[in-house]
């Protein structure tokens, strides 16, 4: 067999027993905690139940003007861009 079959027939295989995996957690409910009844989110909230507290609040206060955060955000895409082109030329 080709090097190229090979990894394709790995990759399906892969996905496959992720796919079946993931399904067979989601139907045992493996991780979830009973004691926190969140719905959906249960696996993101149940080690927080105080959650509603820290929305309400905010959790981050700084004297740094909102704009220079944009500014630096827009800046580091621009350079992660800039090195992803030049990464896709080597």
């Amino acid at each position: 067999m080709e090097k190229r079959t090979i990894y394709k027939v790995v990759t399906i295989v892969a996905v496959v027993a992720i796919l079946c995996i993931a399904v067979y957690i989601m139907v045992r409910g493996l991780g979830l905690n009973p004691n926190y009844d969140f719905g959906a989110g249960a696996y993101y909230y149940a080690d927080d139940p105080a959650i509603q507290d820290l929305a309400e609040r905010p959790a981050y206060v700084t004297k740094v003007p909102k704009w220079i955060h944009y500014v630096f955000f827009f800046a580091w895409g621009a350079l992660m861009w800039a090195v992803w082109k030049w990464v896709d030329k080597k």
